[in-house]
């Protein structure tokens, strides 16, 4: 199994050796127009004694198309299947470097000379070898590569060699197809500006994610809260108190087409579509909130006019998670407060704790971690906890990234 595994390996690189050898016969041809036309003339001598000095002649000229042609596009893909390298084909969202073209055209170039090589002495070794093992059958009255042979033992040595050759050429492919393997990645793999590139557009799709993640959380989370705890407000009203089990049912609907809203919102965001929606919510939406939660909510809210819109957004979502809390872990009215003073903007939430129920920092968890990557990112701080038989939230948020 191992052997045929490395005998299909050694195939492919073959191939690819035999491919740059064909790319690299156009240049020779043109050469040895070339040469013909300007060469100088040596009667008598064979055309494979020019051969090589047209194949260095030509180098030169093969790197200069490599600058200009697409090389890592068209060469990636049979440096992928045929080498097995880690290639995959460049994004083309930006303009070719030169730094890439530099790559590409040593590549080319590289591919091509050995490819060429390779070619060349498969052309020439694989009829040789077969020759070797006519001559003790047929004999050698031409008298190639020295004197006549008849046929017989005095010609048995020929076969041997013709394996030698066939061996030597076995190690030569291998060994080119090694090297074109390793200098793949590195000519036609991404640079480091490319690593860096594909590292922060990585980084980027993260943090979206993990935005839409909190988009999901607080938005939809803090409605579906709201519904399930006025519903079933509602259902104990019901028969009693038909106009409070109304409100209920109203601050229900209220705050599921909200969610319908957020959700659509997001999903649009995940489609990467870009048409009209309701714009991302602010302080100055927090009436609709407190009016949506249905519960009972004293503010002290002061100037917000000067916040900024970033901030504003980000404040918004933590005082909605600080809402849910506060309606799922409290009972009594809750007591939320908003200034601005000191270049920051100062949020303060506190509700009674409701007696035997577990506070939200062990129900919450993921909720108060969100409130605090907010925080985080805008530099700056949120304390929540427990105190007197209430739990509070109090956040501190810099109007600009120097008012810390």
């Amino acid at each position: 199994m191992m052997g045929r595994v490395r005998w299909s390996v050694l195939a492919r690189h073959w191939l690819c050796l035999i491919f740059g050898g064909a790319l690299l016969m156009p240049y020779m041809m043109a050469g040895q127009v070339v040469w013909s036309l300007y060469g100088p003339s040596a009667p008598g001598d064979p055309l494979l004694a020019v051969q090589p000095v047209i194949f260095l002649a030509v180098l030169p000229i093969v790197a200069l198309t490599g600058l200009a042609l697409p090389v890592r596009e068209l060469a990636a893909p049979p440096a992928r299947d045929l080498l097995g390298a880690p290639v995959e084909p460049p994004r083309r969202d930006r303009p070719r470097t030169w730094d890439e073209r530099r790559r590409s055209a040593t590549w080319f170039t590289v591919h091509l000379a050995v490819g060429g090589v390779a070619s060349g002495c498969t052309l020439a070794v694989a009829p040789f070898a077969v020759w070797t093992f006519l001559v003790p059958i047929v004999g050698n009255p031409l008298g190639l590569l020295g004197r006549p042979y008849g046929p017989g033992w005095s010609a048995a040595w020929w076969p041997p060699l013709g394996l030698a050759s066939l061996a030597a050429l076995l190690a030569l492919v291998r060994g080119a197809g090694v090297l074109l393997a390793r200098l793949a990645p590195a000519l036609l793999g991404p640079s480091a500006a490319e690593r860096l590139a594909q590292a922060e557009a990585h980084a980027q799709d993260l943090a979206g994610r993990a935005r839409l993640a909190r988009e999901l959380h607080d938005s939809v989370g803090h409605a579906l809260s709201v519904v399930t705890l006025q519903a079933a407000a509602a259902g104990r009203v019901l028969e009693r108190d038909p106009a409070t089990a109304r409100t209920a049912l109203a601050a229900i609907e209220h705050s599921a087409r909200a969610a319908l809203d957020d959700l659509d919102h997001v999903l649009g965001l995940l489609r990467d579509e870009t048409p009209d929606r309701q714009p991302t919510p602010t302080l100055a939406d927090l009436d609709d909130l407190i009016r949506a939660s249905g519960a009972q909510v004293h503010t002290r809210i002061g100037d917000l006019t000067a916040v900024p819109a970033l901030v504003s957004r980000e404040a918004y979502r933590i005082l909605q998670e600080s809402l849910t809390n506060a309606i799922k872990h409290g009972h009594g009215p809750v007591r939320l407060a908003a200034a601005v003073h000191d270049d920051a903007l100062h949020l303060q939430i506190a509700n009674p704790l409701t007696p035997g129920l577990a506070a939200p920092a062990a129900t919450g968890a993921r909720g108060l971690a969100g409130m605090r990557e907010r925080a985080r990112l805008l530099r700056g701080t949120l304390q929540a906890g427990p105190e007197a038989g209430t739990w509070q939230v109090t956040v501190r948020l810099p109007l600009t990234p120097g008012s810390q």
